[in-house]
């Protein structure tokens, strides 16, 4: 039986073997500190057997996969702790989640404050006592019979919708629970602990079910690892995009539209910054622009695919009694313009780049400012090019993003997403396309995971993670190989014999939604952004109104040299208006008083508190411009 590694390195074993056992043969040092591995795509923890030739990735708590089994089984501890506590206590689900894990519970008693300090200590009391995590099947019938004992409703009902002749179960010390798992080996390493927060939450999430108390909670190896968490955590609340988009009148959310942002005078300012550089790089690269109708007939969507694997998360309407979608994806519209005209081998390659605007239906649980929105505009673009020329367009690509992210200062990993479960089109087909994305990193020396089972369902793609300056991690942007839609939609050029041929299509977003990069922004930034993006640049401070029109002479001279500039004219006094104007994040305060008007020179203040005294106009204006076309960043 072979073993697949990441590194493409091959491990043989005679027959199944543990996940540990996989481990312990790349190194003893592995093994100790390992708490599962992703196998085909799945996770599995250390103790279970992997029975077939396999590609797997050996995972500790530096990986998402690590931290899932170590927060699912934190999850198991925390419910563990509650039932010691309130005995009475039904227990619903409690899956590991982004960010730590939560519980759902029916209790009577609200759950405080004060309340999650004692289930913490509760749950170190267990940690000390090392239980390992035991798991088990269970006959269908006799799960129900002991969680009916049990007075478990929930976990009763779990189990008649399973199909499955026997469940499984996991116990830590005197507590059982349904759960397929994987879990640690034995819950002593779980050092750390910090319940957040508890929430109400219906039970499947249907408001017709009884509210549920969702508790959160988060934990890691070493005390180290969660002070470190909670100074971040103390820091994104700092940053949280939407607080800082209302503290400089960015863009606003609004009952009437839940999950449609409302952009203000400032913040398109910073959209259209951000857009208008970028459609320049990308005129500079080849890419000829196009826009597409935001509602299109339903019978395309049956078309492209959509329809079968994503008409769920569409939004419908009727025109003339005939039936029409609003677009979730700008692809479809981008093959309507390559089909308009016949095009030979030498058109190719031809890159079509869109900012379309696309309406995704998401759960109002799930809106999160920005982040998670029902509508958003992609820097959508798709690239229609001869087999032989794939690679090539995705090291083009690859370079493309390279540019995008290290310009505001992100670093990155990459991932290459694999065949989906709900897939369309040819095994065989995939495989290639697998390969020519993967044989396109490694020939650029790029670093990259695979991310199995995680590709859209048209084809596989490489993603990027960006890590913002706090350390955080957000997936962004994305190239995809699809030889599905070319068929789907019997696209066509002329091959060099004078046949029709077959292209490859290419979709590429790298901002990805604009939206969602503009709240990434926000926060990496923390509001002071780059002087070439900022809404206002400038800001100039009267002293009195006696300096006004000399303030409007200058606001009109750097206005002319290309530069956003406001005045304060309030009757306030000057060292409120400067605090203002810092909490306002503007790059540059200019103060204007008798001696600024009398000699012509500038008093000039940044938003860091820095002072520069008699600058000229012309050196001032000289040192702009130099930041804002090399793209400067602060320190």
């Amino acid at each position: 039986m072979k073993i697949y590694l990441p590194d493409n390195s091959e491990l043989e074993f005679d027959g199944p073997v543990k996940v540990m056992d996989i481990a312990g043969k790349i190194s003893e040092g592995l093994k100790r500190n390992a708490l599962g591995a992703v196998v085909n795509g799945e996770i599995l923890g250390m103790g279970e057997l992997v029975e077939k030739d396999a590609h797997v990735k050996i995972v500790t708590f530096d990986d998402i996969e690590g931290k899932k089994i170590f927060w699912h089984t934190s999850s198991h501890l925390m419910a563990y702790a509650i039932k010691e506590l309130w005995p009475e206590t039904k227990f619903a689900i409690g899956p590991a989640i982004d960010n730590g894990f939560y519980y759902d519970i029916d209790l009577e008693e609200r759950i405080t404050p004060e309340d999650l300090q004692k289930i913490e200590e509760k749950m170190a009391e267990i940690v000390k006592k090392a239980y390992d995590v035991e798991a088990s099947k269970m006959k269908r019938q006799e799960a129900i019979e002991y969680f009916e004992k049990e007075g478990q409703d929930y976990k009763v009902e779990l189990i008649k919708d399973l199909d499955d002749e026997e469940v499984y179960i996991y116990k830590i010390g005197d507590f059982v629970d349904l759960c397929k798992g994987p879990h640690i080996e034995n819950i002593k390493s779980i050092k750390a602990i910090k319940l957040l927060s508890v929430a109400g939450a219906y039970w499947r999430g249907d408001s017709d079910n009884k509210m549920l108390q969702r508790i959160y909670g988060i934990s890691f190896m070493k005390k180290k690892q969660l002070d470190e968490y909670l100074q971040r955590i103390e820091e994104a609340e700092k940053r949280d995009h939407r607080k800082i988009g209302k503290e400089l009148d960015l863009f606003i959310m609004r009952d009437e539209g839940p999950g449609f942002p409302f952009f203000l005078p400032h913040g398109m300012i910073l959209k259209n910054n951000l857009l208008n550089w970028w459609r320049n790089i990308l005129l500079e690269r080849g890419y000829g622009e196009i826009q597409t109708p935001i509602i299109l007939n339903e019978a395309l969507w049956h078309r492209s695919g959509h329809w079968d694997h994503y008409k769920d998360n569409m939004y419908f309407t009727k025109i003339d009694n005939e039936d029409y979608a609003v677009k979730p994806m700008n692809c479809p519209g981008s093959i309507l313009v390559y089909e308009e005209n016949t095009h030979s081998y030498r058109d190719l390659p031809i890159r079509l780049s869109e900012f379309g605007q696309v309406h995704r239906h998401e759960l109002s649980g799930a809106l999160h400012g920005l982040f998670r929105v029902r509508t958003f505009t992609q820097d959508d673009a798709h690239v229609y090019c001869l087999p032989s020329q794939v690679k090539d367009e995705v090291f083009k690509m690859i370079d493309l993003a390279d540019l995008l992210y290290s310009t505001f200062g992100f670093k990155y990993k990459i991932e290459l997403s694999t065949r989906p479960d709900d897939f369309m089109g040819k095994i065989e087909d995939w495989n290639i396309a697998e390969k020519n994305l993967k044989d396109a990193l490694e020939e650029k020396g790029l670093k990259y995971e695979i991310n199995e089972g995680d590709g859209a369902f048209y084809g596989p793609k490489i993603d990027f993670h960006l890590e913002d300056a706090i350390g955080r991690t957000w997936q962004c942007g994305t190239i995809q190989l699809d030889f599905q839609m070319p068929q789907n939609f019997e696209l066509s050029y002329i091959n060099e014999n004078g046949e029709k041929a077959r292209p490859v299509m290419l979709h590429r977003a790298l901002l990805g939604s604009i939206e969602r990069f503009m709240g990434i922004l926000i926060e990496h930034f923390a509001g002071k952004f780059p002087l070439w993006l900022s809404p206002v640049q400038i800001q100039i401070i009267p002293v009195s109104e006696k300096f006004y029109e000399y303030a409007e002479d200058l606001r009109k001279k750097f206005k002319e040299k290309g530069f956003r500039v406001e005045i304060d004219e309030r009757a306030e006094k000057v060292g409120y208006k400067i605090r203002q104007a810092q909490l306002k994040k503007i790059n540059y305060m200019l103060v204007v008083g008798e001696q600024e008007m009398e000699s012509g020179l500038l008093s000039v203040r940044k938003r860091n508190g820095q002072e520069i005294k008699d600058v000229k106009f012309d050196d001032f204006v000289r040192d702009l411009q130099e930041e804002v076309d090399s793209k400067r960043i602060e320190d």
